[in-house]
């Protein structure tokens, strides 16, 4: 027999699965080689020593005892350790944060009169004027002036730091809102972005 078949057998026999030939066989074969039949007792020690072992059992609190000993996690492992484990929230959290820090830069940055490109809209100094007869088709957006309409719009008026003013003949089928704040004016910001991405959708 082969010393690698009496290595099989050897395994075989203890796990109790050897068939009665095959027992004989390896027992010839641990007879006349020396080296299988200090391999097979050092196979049964081997046994012999785990199961011995087998009724050891851990103190009750070695868990805590040991989860006190660990050193202490640093703050920001714990934090890049959140932020992977939440990578949905983390992506809104970073377009929270860009988008709050390019509207703020916006807000300050830009203190010149401007109106949105309509039709019909004509502008003196600082103040955008829909003359009475005359309709602009969409919103109409003034920023850092003022705003008369005495014809009509057909969208929504929102005048950023500044005033509005309706005249008796003027009509506005959306929502007229003034922004003189800067959150007003960041939630509008945000508002219309998101409704941009939707639409874009």
């Amino acid at each position: 027999m082969e010393c690698k078949n009496g290595s099989l057998f050897m395994h075989e026999y203890l796990d109790g699965d050897i068939e009665a030939a095959d027992e004989q066989k390896l027992r010839k074969h641990l007879q006349e080689c020396e080296e299988c039949s200090e391999h097979f007792r050092e196979l049964k020690r081997t046994i012999a020593f785990i199961q011995s072992t087998s009724h050891v059992s851990a103190p009750a609190n070695f868990t805590e005892g040991v989860m006190k000993r660990l050193p202490v996690e640093r703050k920001r492992a714990k934090a890049r350790r959140w932020l992977q484990g939440h990578p949905l929230l983390t992506a809104a959290a970073v377009f929270f944060v860009l988008m709050l820090g390019g509207a703020l830069s916006s807000w300050s940055n830009n203190s010149e009169f401007s109106v949105s490109k309509q039709d019909n809209v004509e502008v003196k100094g600082h103040t955008a004027i829909v003359p009475e007869g005359k309709t602009v088709q969409g919103d109409l957006v003034v920023r850092n002036g003022n705003t008369r309409i005495e014809g009509k719009v057909n969208g929504s008026v929102t005048v950023i730091n500044g005033s509005n003013y309706l005249a008796s003949a003027g009509e506005v089928t959306g929502e007229i809102r003034e922004l003189d704040q800067m959150f007003e004016w960041l939630w509008y910001k945000m508002k219309s972005t998101t409704d941009n991405i939707v639409h874009a959708f």
